[in-house]
């Protein structure tokens, strides 16, 4: 990912933040974002990613793309180790458990063409960069 692009997603999510939720949830190329609240694995600190999701039924997915980069966000590792978090969607916060699926589960063909539809096909331009299966995480409220 390009410094300049990796800036303005940065100011991105510093905008939603910032603002409670006010601005935000369709800032950056139209696409719908919500902020992932996680718990560092590691570090017991909490952790804000801002991302591009989709709806399926009551369930919110994102993908652990990183841009095509050869490792996936460290967020996946986050919600692999301690599934329940919270998602914010524009002023609205909801309680969620994580589910990170590949491609050997039967939904997720289905379910990556929903997140990429969203996000205008980069989701498929990012799985062509790495050899890495990229996750689709299925985020259920609770």
């Amino acid at each position: 990912m390009s410094s300049l692009f990796g800036n303005v997603l940065k100011a991105h999510q510093w905008i939603y933040e910032n603002s409670h939720g006010a601005i935000g949830h369709k800032l950056l190329f139209g696409n719908p974002t919500l902020l992932l609240r996680t718990v560092g694995r590691k570090t017991g600190q909490e952790r804000t990613n801002a991302l591009t999701y989709a709806k399926d039924g009551k369930n919110y997915l994102v993908t652990a793309s990183n841009g095509g980069s050869p490792r996936p966000p460290g967020w996946l590792a986050n919600v692999k180790a301690r599934p329940e978090c919270v998602i914010q969607i524009g002023t609205s916060r909801i309680p969620v458990t994580a589910t990170a699926i590949y491609p050997n589960n039967p939904d997720y063909a289905r379910r990556f063409q929903l997140a990429d539809k969203v996000n205008k096909g980069r989701y498929t331009q990012y799985q062509t960069m790495t050899s890495r299966p990229i996750a689709v995480v299925v985020l259920t409220p609770r």
